[in-house]
C-alpha cells in the first residue's frame, strides 16, 4: 500500500495521468474493434472482397482471351466459320450423321 510519503515520491498526479492515457488508448482500440461500421471487421470483409473482386477480373481477362482468340479464328479461318455455324444451328451437312451424347455426368448402367 502506498504512503502519503510514497505518492509524493511518484508524483501523485502524474501516476495518475499515466493510467488515463492508456485507457484512452484501450477504449479507442475497443471501440474501433466493435464498430461494425468502420472497424477492423469492416476492414476484414473489405479486404475479403477486394480478393473476391481481383480473382473475378482474372477469371475476366481470361475469358476475354480465349473470347479474343475465337473472333480471330472467325475472322480469318472458313472451317471455324462453318463449325460455328454448324454448332449454333444444330445443322449437318447432306449425308452427314448426327450423334448428340447426353451431358450427364452420372449415365445409369443398366
Amino acid at each position: 500500500m502506498y504512503t502519503r510519503e510514497h505518492r509524493t515520491l511518484l508524483g501523485g498526479r502524474e501516476l495518475r495521468r499515466y493510467w488515463i492515457a492508456p485507457a484512452i488508448v484501450a477504449a479507442a482500440f475497443a471501440a474501433v474493434m466493435l464498430d461494425s461500421e468502420a472497424g477492423f471487421r469492416t476492414w476484414l470483409r473489405l479486404r475479403g472482397d477486394l480478393r473476391a473482386a481481383e480473382a473475378r477480373i482474372q477469371a475476366l481477362q481470361e475469358e476475354i482471351t480465349v473470347l479474343e482468340e475465337e473472333t480471330e479464328a472467325l475472322r480469318s479461318d472458313p472451317l471455324a466459320i462453318e463449325s460455328a455455324i454448324r454448332e449454333d444451328l444444330h445443322l449437318a451437312r447432306p449425308g452427314e450423321t448426327v450423334v448428340r451424347l447426353l451431358s450427364d455426368t452420372n449415365p445409369r448402367i443398366p
